[in-house]
Formats: structure tokens, C-alpha cells, sequence
């Protein structure tokens, strides 16, 4: 079965881990086996009937299994949108290439902007592509189902993990475009906006976003050093 079943520990069962009946809870599954006729024809009849169908495997495995959307799904289901997300999409040259959410953490160089200068490049501590990339289909899907009540056709969304890692390398990506410096690790450091960051105190860390003129004049006044709001060093962000 799914293989983030046995992506534990911790696990909630024999066969299940915390991380699998985290992203399952209050579904509904049936298992098929798309080697046989029998599996296929309960996929024919599910998808007959659909509204929407969103798969992620490999590109071209269902259209191998005879289902593909342009050929075959489009003409018996007019009305149906299909929704594939793909680790690089179908086509260009890494099309059909399979991805993990850390695969394209580092493929895509979110991991080269994440981490402290002197230190190694990380990865993020959740699944962020993977979430990114299903919210994008979310939406994509619904304004597919929103032209369907307008027109009745059905439509592909197309979604890749790639899409997702570059859709969130704001500021780099412009401040790359901007300027042709290759962006540095900053740890907690905003790149552009100062402060914004955390700080170490006597009694624990804590972070301080000032991200404009007044809000910093605020917070030297509340740090009992007002003078620097007009100090020339300081008179603004740049």
C-alpha cells in the first residue's frame, strides 16, 4: 500500500504510521489492481461518474493503463477535471522525471537560501512543496469546476512540483533578477528587511519584525533609544 505507512516511528498500528493517519484521517480508500481488466473496469466506472479525479503518479502511468485524459477520459466524461500533479511535469527535458518534496527542495534551491551562511543548506522541516503544490491544485481545480458551470467542459490542471518550489523563492528570485547576485544564506535574517529577525536575550530568543519606518521608531522608542528613529544611519530600510 502507501508507502509513507511505514514512515515511522512514531506508528499508530502494526501498519500504519502517525505520518500516514495524518494526511489520511476521515478518507475513505479502496485498493485496485490496474494489471488486471477486473481493477480497470472499477476505475472506468468510478471515473464514468467523477467530477474531478486528481492522481499524482508517474506521468503517462495512467494513460498506459488506458486512461488517458486527452484520448479517452475527455470523450466518455465531457464534463470531468483532471487534476495531475507531477514532480517536473510532462514534457521539457526532465518531464516525467519522479520528485519527492526534498528532491525539489534542492532541485528547485529552496534548500541554498535556507540555513546560516557558515553552515550547510537545509531543508525546510516540513513538506512546503508538497503543500504549496497541493493548494495549487486545489485552487486550479475549482476555477476548472467554476469555467465548467459557465461552459460544461471539463479541463486539465496541470500541476508540478517545480512550479511550486519557484512560486515561493520570493524575494530571491526578484532580488536575483534585480541585481545578478546569487542569493546567500541568511539564517533567521530577512534578506531585505531589517529588523526582522530573531535576537538573543537574557531570558530566551526573541524574534522582532520593524518592517517600516514607523513601526521601527515604535520599537527604539520602546527600547528606550528614540535617537536612532532619526539617526541618518538608520533613516530608513535601504
Amino acid at each position: 500500500g502507501d508507502e509513507t505507512r511505514g514512515w515511522g516511528p512514531p506508528f499508530v498500528s502494526e501498519n500504519s504510521s502517525a505520518y500516514y493517519t495524518g494526511m489520511n484521517h476521515s478518507k475513505d480508500n479502496i485498493s485496485l489492481d490496474l494489471r488486471t481488466e477486473a481493477g480497470r473496469d472499477v476505475l472506468a466506472h468510478l471515473l464514468d461518474a467523477a467530477d474531478v479525479v486528481v492522481e499524482n503518479f508517474k506521468a503517462g502511468t495512467l494513460a498506459r493503463w488506458g486512461f488517458d485524459y486527452d484520448t479517452v477520459l475527455a470523450e466518455r466524461n465531457p464534463g470531468l477535471v483532471y487534476t495531475r500533479i507531477t514532480g517536473f511535469g510532462v514534457d521539457g527535458p526532465m518531464g516525467g522525471a519522479p520528485g519527492y518534496d526534498a528532491v525539489l527542495q534542492s532541485f528547485g534551491g529552496l534548500m541554498s537560501i535556507n540555513g546560516y551562511p557558515d553552515g550547510n543548506p537545509l531543508r525546510v522541516g516540513v513538506p512546503i512543496i508538497d503543500l504549496v503544490a497541493a493548494n495549487m491544485a486545489f485552487s486550479g481545480t475549482l476555477l476548472a469546476l467554476l469555467e465548467r458551470m459557465r461552459s460544461g467542459r471539463g479541463q486539465i490542471v496541470d500541476i508540478a512540483l517545480l512550479d511550486a518550489v519557484v512560486s515561493i523563492l520570493h524575494p530571491h528570485s526578484a532580488n536575483w533578477a534585480a541585481s545578478g547576485r546569487i542569493p546567500l544564506r541568511t539564517g533567521d535574517v530577512h534578506p531585505t528587511v531589517v529588523p526582522y529577525q530573531v535576537f538573543h536575550a537574557a531570558d530566551g530568543d526573541v524574534f522582532i519584525s520593524a518592517a517600516n519606518n514607523r513601526q521601527f521608531a515604535s520599537l527604539v522608542e520602546v527600547l528606550g533609544m528614540p535617537e536612532l528613529a532619526t539617526d541618518p544611519r538608520f533613516a530608513n530600510n535601504g
